[in-house]
């Protein structure tokens, strides 16, 4: 059980011996401004580094991200990934989910460092600003294991990098939208060949309120006679759904140049949200108190050590979160009756080691240590007991959660990649066996770069501490999720210097999860997980992209993904009643799409954008009813850029139409979306110096 850990030590004691050797002459900051490691990477062709050898990911780059900075994470991954985005409604929880798993499933690091909840186990990617990221990349199905344990469907890391500017710089930009809702963008930064320092802010409110079609209530129509003639679905307006967000992003780098870098991560926000009525809710929602508030701070101080034939580094980190849920109804005399009173503070501490160090030009040894140390508390102080009274229930516990992970990585020969991965995690005082993972990949054609990977592996989740703890309902007798997965696919890529690179990708993959966990009601009027289903979730996933210069001044960006996933629950009935046996899981869609055109002439830039989501089941027995199923439902966005270049100053003008024809669409049961809306932006970069008074020809690529 501990070889894993022990072989660790035994490389980052071969890596430290290694790190006697002369530095590699200067620094590597001005080579390198995106600080990706400068280590020798040797690939089967020069385009795939060695350390991606049979990876299935996905690529967002600064562009992706920034194109509309208005947008969180999880409208980013709505429009250019082919996973799947539950929202629950604008600006409330919104979580990812791989190849038809849960949304717990999804494991997330944020400069190296998980994010997930350790009570919920998942994500609120509306809560993560697009403009606060640069660098994301989701690793699909047993690619996550290079990263990360846990991660059943997948994972995604986030990740900032040094602004790589000289001197001091300022940008600016202002949002109003439909809605009257604000969005305020602020970075600072400054730079030489040593420091360099970034300071973000982003605020955003919105009353949030919109016109919607309650297809949930019907209204009558009469005559003089009273009679109904007819009937309809009202218009209603989403009350109380509004919501005030305050992100700060403090980043400072130091590069040595003689091999070191040392980096400094802070994040901050603050959160006030209302929760608004759904639409099956009656009454007046002036009566009622439903809201959610949050400050988290993520901080990570970061180490690394370069070398031309190794790298070694070191992380720190911690996480302080606070929620509170509060609902509440009036009694009509001014008082307020609170019938959930929830709070809850996670404190958690980080560390991790790795290294990594090539042997010749044919192989590739890494490892990885981690530790992360949860304190948790959670509180619900309105509990009404079987006697009438109020109780204060809810747990404080702690859990230690140790991973460790090692790889060799070997090309035999010029078309030839193979890899083999090793991972243990520990959760509490209990270990996963240990978790073999095997990738391979091989050129089928230089011409094209026609490459087909494989990979194979087993996971496992353990369960989080609401799943053991929450009361009432915790289930301390659960086992930990577990499944085996493979992948198979081809990808090629080709390129005409000046006028065209074109790559694509086509996945097929199959995945078993075991002891799958599930909250289901019990005869004592509250919900309790069990370990209950058996899923297997198979498909395809497609991805193309297309860049090219139709002339001079004017280039276009194409970008499309597919995925057909099926999730069929291959568990044994829970009673002769039960019809959810070889049914599609719920809220799990079973095709997606997306298509991204991206048009630039001169100062101009126009962008559009397209997902689209078949049906989703709300019961897992898959009925046909009404409330037993979400329809299909496609999504257009489109934005229009204008650049304009002064003496002090570049400006430039962005307007956008989201759900441009209109679309009536729910992504959650009773959670009304909003139909066409727009956002203006206006962003500024002052000038100072004359190294930074440029021409403003082609629309720059990340005013937004």
């Amino acid at each position: 059980m501990k070889k894993p850990i022990l072989l660790f030590i035994g490389l980052c004691l071969a890596a430290t011996i290694t790190a006697q050797e002369k530095p590699a002459g200067n620094g590597w900051w001005n080579n390198n401004p995106s600080l990706v490691m400068p280590i020798r990477e040797v690939g089967v062709t020069g385009i795939r580094p060695m350390k991606e050898i049979g990876v299935q990911k996905t690529q967002l780059d600064t562009l992706v991200l920034h194109e509309n900075i208005a947008l969180s994470m999880a409208d980013v991954l709505t429009f250019n990934t082919a996973i799947f985005i539950k929202q629950y409604g604008r600006a409330t929880l919104s979580t990812v989910a791989f190849r038809g798993t849960a949304a717990s499933h999804t494991q997330v690091m944020w400069n190296g460092m998980r994010i997930n909840s350790p009570m919920l186990g998942m994500t609120d990617f509306s809560m993560i600003p697009s403009y606060f990221v640069d660098d994301a990349t989701l690793l699909h199905g047993t690619s996550s294991l290079n990263v990360v344990g846990g991660g059943l469907g997948g994972a995604i890391t986030l990740a900032t990098k040094p602004a790589d500017t000289h001197g001091f710089k300022m940008q600016y930009t202002q949002g109003i939208g439909s809605f009257w809702t604000t969005d305020e963008f602020l970075r600072l930064t400054y730079g030489d060949d040593h420091w360099q320092t970034s300071t973000r802010v982003v605020y955003s409110s919105s009353p949030n309120e919109f016109k919607y079609r309650n297809r949930d209530k019907n209204e009558n129509v009469y005559d003089d006679d009273k009679n109904i003639i007819d009937t309809y679905h009202p218009i209603e307006t989403h009350r109380d759904g509004d919501f005030h967000d305050f992100h700060a992003l403090q980043e400072v780098y130091y590069n040595t140049g003689k091999g070191d870098r040392f980096g400094l991560n802070a994040w901050f926000l603050t959160s006030k949200r209302g929760l608004s009525q759904t639409t099956v809710d009656y009454g007046d929602p002036k009566d009622i108190l439903h809201q959610q508030r949050e400050r988290t701070l993520r901080s990570v101080l970061s180490w690394d050590h370069l070398r031309p034939t190794y790298k070694v580094g070191a992380k720190a980190g911690y996480i302080h979160t606070w929620l509170g849920y509060d609902y509440a109804r009036d009694k009509g005399n001014g008082e307020w009756a609170y019938m959930i009173t929830s709070r809850s503070k996670v404190n958690t501490l980080f560390a991790s080691g790795n290294s990594e160090f090539y042997v010749g030009k044919k192989w590739l040894f890494s490892a990885d240590i981690a530790l992360h140390q949860h304190f948790a508390k959670n509180q619900d102080r309105n509990i009404i007991t079987q006697q009438g009274d109020k109780a204060v229930v809810g747990y404080d516990k702690a859990r230690t959660e140790l991973s460790a992970y090692m790889t060799a990585k070997w090309t035999p020969t010029e078309r030839l990649g193979l890899s083999l991965a090793l991972r243990e995690d520990m959760y509490g005082k209990d270990w996963t066996p240990l978790i073999p993972a095997f990738y391979a990949d091989y050129m089928l054609s230089k011409a094209g770069n026609v490459r087909a990977k494989a990979s194979i592996s087993r996971n496992y989740r353990f369960p989080t501490l609401n799943d053991l703890y929450f009361q009432p309902g915790g289930n301390p007798d659960l086992q930990p999720e577990h499944g085996f997965t493979y992948d198979g696919g081809v990808s090629f890529a080709f390129a005409k210097e000046g006028r065209y690179a074109v790559h694509g990708e086509a996945t097929w993959f199959d995945s078993y999860i075991d002891d799958w966990i599930l909250w289901l009601p019990t005869a004592k009027g509250f919900f309790s997980p069990v370990n209950i289903k058996k899923v297997h979730a198979y498909g395809v996933e497609i991805r193309a992209d297309l860049a090219a210069s139709l002339t001079r001044e004017l280039k276009i960006n194409l970008n499309g993904t597919f995925s057909w996933a099926p999730s069929i629950n291959e568990g044994e009935p829970m009673s002769p009643a039960d019809r959810s046996v070889g049914k599609q899981l719920p809220y799990e869609p079973e095709y997606s799409a997306t298509a991204t055109g991206r048009l630039s002439w001169r100062s101009w830039g126009l962008l559009y954008q397209f997902c689209y989501y078949s049906e989703r089941y709300t019961m897992s027995s898959n009925d046909i009813t009404l409330t037993g199923r979400l329809t299909p439902y496609v999504m257009n966005n489109l934005s229009l850029e204008k650049g304009f270049a002064f003496r002090r100053a570049d400006l430039s003008l962005k307007a956008t139409i989201n759900n441009l024809f209109n679309e009536e669409y729910l992504s959650v049961l009773s959670r009304p979306m909003p139909r066409m809306n727009c956002e203006f932006f206006i962003n500024v970069r002052p000038k100072w110096g004359k190294k930074n008074r440029t021409a403003f020809g082609i629309v720059q690529p990340y005013l937004f």
